[in-house]
């Protein structure tokens, strides 16, 4: 269920900025007439304190676009852009330091060290590259994330949600510009995965982060501002203010369309 501070987000106007965006993207596996096209000249802005989920049927490209747009693969042609800044043409080292500093990752396996316990996986990324956290921002997250008592549990000592809470926590610890999650409850259980969806929402509405998730589940979509459909690799279709039920009906027209 959408909280009132959800519901007056997605009806604020347009928002101030654009955290990330691509011109003409387009992505091709293999070469000659083994070739395949994930991504077809798509043209995309992630706007700022927004809440983006991407769908789309196995295979329409939309784990290919994050990872893209995180500068974790690179592309065929076209441009992307993180604020200001072009990733594209970007050396190993400088993409690097980029998704380090500026971008967070949650993914469907939590990724957490079963040697480290919840505060210290949650700032690890930071200590590696060598910095501080904010105190009063990492205050902050872990509080509405609920995570006060479990800062010194090790991940075997919590529950899968517990574990995609400090996932979640671990990616907004740095106040990235742009958090990109992937499947983010693929591994839990509705209850658990539920709860990642809330802080998830709340982590737009009360920090104002930016979220852009790769989802197949009608029902975590409808967290979302805005829904990207991808079929073929292309954008065919977009949806505000989503619903479980609208988007289930949307994505079974597109498998009609598919299988005609």
């Amino acid at each position: 269920m959408s909280t009132p501070a959800a519901l007056d987000r997605r009806d604020a106007g347009p928002p101030a900025g654009v955290a990330a965006r691509a011109g003409g993207l387009t992505k091709t596996y293999g070469s000659g007439e083994t070739a395949v096209v994930a991504l077809d000249a798509v043209d995309v802005e992630i706007h700022r304190a927004r809440f983006t989920a991407v769908m789309g049927p196995s295979g329409s490209g939309k784990s290919t676009l994050m990872h893209c747009l995180a500068g974790l693969d690179t592309v065929t042609s076209g441009r992307v852009w993180l604020g200001d800044t072009e990733i594209t043409g970007l050396g190993d080292r400088e993409l690097t330091r980029l998704r380090r500093d500026r971008i967070g990752f949650m993914f469907q396996s939590f990724n957490l060290l079963p040697t480290l316990n919840a505060l210290e996986n949650i700032t690890l990324p930071m200590d590696i590259a060598g910095r501080k956290p904010d105190p009063a921002w990492l205050d902050r997250v872990v509080d509405t994330l609920g995570l006060r008592d479990r800062l010194d549990h090790r991940p075997s000592q919590l529950s899968g949600g517990q574990q995609q809470r400090v996932a979640c926590a671990r990616a907004l610890a740095s106040r990235p510009e742009l958090i990109f999650a992937d499947e983010p409850t693929g591994n839990l259980d509705s209850r658990s995965g539920l709860e990642v969806l809330d802080f998830l929402r709340e982590a737009v509405d009360q920090l104002e982060q930016t979220v852009v998730m790769v989802t197949h589940d009608p029902a975590a979509a409808a967290h979302s501002d805005l829904v990207l459909f991808l079929a073929d690799g292309r954008i065919v279709d977009e949806m505000p203010r989503p619903t479980a039920e609208a988007v289930l009906e949307r994505m079974k027209r597109f498998d009609g369309v598919r299988k005609s």
